[in-house]
């Protein structure tokens, strides 16, 4: 295998194990209030932890990771990861759970911008660029997918479990990151990048201030608000409200997580038939429809609960519903920014765009939290309404903003 190879497989690998760590939260929250005695208001600080240091170091790696070197920063993420996947099991505690999350954000934030860096140094051609960008983020669906079938083999199969077992699943994660380090090391010394000026704090600041821009922020952050709000405390809807075993509910969000996957497949190739303007606004009004019946089905559902797949309630189903509409709008919000700006711009621009998307989610996470503790569940999930009607404003102003810079659809 040439060296090429084994750094391509380390960056394939290691965007896989950050799919995993990053989507521990809905499950964790499930767990830790069953087996730790975590209060669902403080549950909701567990997004923010990740969510806030992912924020807070994206300021610094757009200016200072080429300066400490691509290899070694990920390097060191990959050795704190392990350090933060071995603390869950020996401490065992809330405090334990919000200093994992906080660190695995910090590593992440390095992670991300060390890889979109690299993979323009391990190819030679757009094409190329594409094709193992798309490999890339198909490791990262394969490990959202994956760590919630994980965890379901380490929870217990009744409405109530106490047990502590689930935090074993982190000595399988902690070797995952040791396997990607490794293979980091093994690969010996990354390409060097092109000299040049590195993105700046104030660079980032400064595009904040443009109108498409501006218009592009509202719009990420109303999206992640919604995303996040409901992927993280899906699994706690799926045991409180619809009545499904812990086991059946931290699964439900594997297929959550696949249909995701697969609306993002499809919405591809629609908009490259009907265009992403018309496809965003179809999902959106699709999105809206199923929370619109979720949140009666979701009620007088009775005391009994579920057993089997066979038994669980439409509206258990209809969040693949949801998951599958809102996959394409996020990413097609994402290109319609960059293809809109200057390709100079485009590394502040994306800067931006980690931490917008990591606010919003941990907005969404906190005010979920807040109204699943102090309302109820499915009160929680409709008031998602709200951010979406946001966002289909935010759509609408984004297609006038790139109208007037002369961008074909």
């Amino acid at each position: 295998m040439t060296q090429r190879s084994r750094l391509i497989l380390a960056m394939v690998l290691t965007y896989l194990a950050y799919g995993m760590l990053l989507n521990t939260v809905g499950t964790v929250i499930l767990r830790s209030i069953a087996s730790l005695g975590v209060t669902k208001a403080g549950a909701g600080w567990f997004d923010g932890c990740k969510d806030v240091s992912i924020a807070a170091v994206s300021f610094l790696t757009a200016s200072y990771l080429t300066r400490i070197g691509i290899r070694r920063a990920m390097a060191g993420a990959l050795a704190l990861s392990v350090l933060a996947c071995v603390m869950m099991p020996l401490a065992g505690a809330y405090w334990a759970i919000c200093l994992h999350f906080a660190l695995i954000g910090t590593a992440f934030a390095f992670i991300k911008v060390g890889i979109y860096t690299l993979i323009g140094q391990v190819t030679d051609s757009p094409r190329a660029h594409a094709a193992l960008t798309s490999i890339i983020e198909g490791g990262f669906m394969v490990g959202v997918l994956s760590v919630t079938v994980l965890f379901s083999l380490f929870v217990g199969h009744g409405l109530i479990d106490t047990s502590r077992d689930w935090l074993d699943v982190y000595w399988i994660l902690a070797a995952l990151c040791a396997l990607c380090l490794a293979l980091l090391l093994a690969a010996g010394h990354a390409p060097e990048a092109a000299k040049g000026e590195p993105p700046s704090i104030l660079a980032m600041l400064a595009l904040a201030r443009l109108p498409l821009v501006m218009v592009f922020i509202l719009c990420a952050f109303s999206y992640v608000f919604v995303e996040q709000g409901i992927g993280t405390w899906l699994p706690t809807f799926n045991n409180e409200v619809l009545r499904l075993p812990q086991s059946m509910s931290v699964l439900a969000g594997s297929f959550f997580a696949g249909s995701i996957a697969l609306g993002r497949l499809g919405g591809g190739v629609l908009i490259q038939r009907f265009g992403w303007y018309r496809v965003v606004n179809a999902c959106l009004g699709a999105v809206a429809l199923a929370i619109a019946l979720i949140v009666p089905l979701s009620r007088h559902l009775g005391a009994a609960p579920v057993t089997d797949w066979f038994h669980a309630p439409l509206a258990a189903w209809l969040f693949l519903g949801v998951g599958l509409f809102m996959a394409p709008i996020y990413p097609t919000l994402v290109s319609v920014l960059l293809s809109s700006s200057p390709r100079a711009r485009h590394a502040e621009l994306m800067g931006l765009v980690v931490i917008f998307s990591a606010l919003g989610g941990t907005t969404g996470s906190r005010l979920t939290a807040m109204l699943f503790a102090g309302l109820d569940g499915a009160t929680a999930f409709g008031c998602m309404v709200v951010p979406i009607a946001v966002l289909a404003i935010g759509v609408s102003l984004l297609r006038r903003r790139q109208l007037a810079t002369g961008v074909a659809d």
